[in-house]
């Protein structure tokens, strides 16, 4: 048996006023989702444990069935792995954004973009170099990382600071939204640094000659230690691959000995390599038993409040990724499970803790559904998964 998990970070909503009260997962035209709706377990599922922050982190981390009350240490030092960063566990990591602040004063700005227009990673590097040359020192480091997020590492130090997702605060003053608790004097003093140093930076001057934004401050949230997996092998019984763009999941993978595996043209946006993500984990298979597709298009088009943009990102998903192994599988035994990790709105610009609808399709057992993969027939179906992390053991048929 091969086991198959797609996952469009992000894809579930709330029902929108001008869809007619029906969502992007509703609406959008996704014929290989809604047959495999049709004979397939649909049901709910809840990603976010009571007590945690709606995050990619503690979401992916309980659909790949790792209880967060246990497992859970942090974003940043997951996404560290990733990015290559040596630290202890006495070492704390901050996601460190690139950012678009609009104002003079540094408390009055407004949060205009939370990714510096998407920054590419190549032009995000020598920024993030350009801050460690005149911020970095013994025991307080910038690395760089993909786009826009990267990270700081503060050697043998505490955790406690208080900080905000800044894509929770698109369009906002940033005031009441600083550094605080542990650090949170520190942390603000290298944001201020950090514009001073990126304002007149020609890679910024450039951009903004372009018309896109420029890449004018860091901002940090994701504090955390040193993770600790238990081997995803070990613990499941199956040999696994992960296939993602962002170094949160590549990093979830490497902590717990999964095989990452690389797609060029994976971008974690709406102009990623969709089916080039599906053709690598059909290749994968051959010598591992369970794969995970992470794609990130749709999260980002919810933060961005771009509706037509989401639609489209899961009718890619549905057309590149969900057919494509479809065909690809077939004549073997497989079981393919489709969820989102949390839903991020269109109205809301940010993730809730909402239960989020999952699809569990067996090519082996013939499964009575319904006639589409939504969030409204999840909810009708009466199926309720409250502990997220079990559900992997439920796939997996253990």
């Amino acid at each position: 048996m091969k086991y198959v998990v797609i996952l469009g970070d992000g894809m579930a909503d709330l029902p929108i006023e001008s869809l007619g009260g029906k969502t992007p997962l509703d609406v959008a035209y996704k014929p290989n989702m809604d047959k495999l709706a049709k004979v397939s377990e649909i049901g709910l599922v809840k990603t976010v444990a009571d007590g945690m922050k709606p995050g990619s982190d503690v979401a992916n981390l309980s659909v790949l069935g790792y209880d967060s009350a246990i497992y859970y240490s942090g974003r940043s030092p997951l996404e560290a792995v990733s990015i290559g960063v040596e630290f202890t566990p006495e070492d704390v990591t901050y996601r460190t954004n690139l950012v678009t602040l609009k104002g003079d004063s540094y408390e009055d700005s407004i949060m205009e973009d939370y990714s510096a227009g998407e920054i590419t990673t190549d032009e995000a590097r020598e920024l993030i170099l350009a801050v460690e040359r005149e911020l970095g020192k013994e025991g307080q480091h910038f690395f760089p990382g993909i786009s826009y997020r990267h990270c700081l590492l503060l050697e043998k130090t505490n955790t406690g600071a208080e900080l905000t997702p800044p894509h929770d605060i698109s369009g906002k003053v940033i005031k009441d939204y600083l550094p605080k608790g542990e650090h949170g004097e520190l942390l603000l003093d290298l944001m201020k640094k950090s514009r001073e140093i990126l304002k007149d930076h020609p890679i910024n001057k450039d951009r903004e000659k372009r018309g896109l934004n420029p890449a004018n401050s860091v901002w940090f949230w994701g504090e955390g230690r040193k993770p600790n997996l238990m081997n995803f092998e070990q613990k499941n019984g199956v040999k696994g691959a992960m296939i993602s763009a962002v170094d949160l999941l590549k990093g979830i993978a490497l902590v717990s000995g999964m095989e990452v595996i690389e797609v060029e043209g994976a971008t974690g946006n709406n102009d990623t390599n969709y089916k080039g993500k599906a053709l690598a984990a059909l290749e994968s298979l051959k010598n591992n038993d369970f794969v995970y597709i992470h794609i990130e298009a749709a999260d980002e088009c919810g933060h961005r409040g771009q509706l037509d943009a989401k639609i489209g990102s899961i009718e890619d998903i549905d057309k590149y990724v969900v057919g494509t192994i479809m065909e690809g599988l077939k004549g073997q035994d497989h079981s393919i499970m489709i969820l989102p990790d949390h839903p991020t709105p269109i109205a809301l610009k940010t993730h809730t803790s909402v239960p989020v609808p999952y699809m569990i399709y067996r090519s082996n057992v013939n499964v009575e559904g319904v006639d589409k993969y939504n969030e409204e027939n999840a909810k009708n179906s009466g199926v309720f998964v409250e502990k997220g992390y079990t559900l992997m053991d439920k796939f997996l048929q253990k």
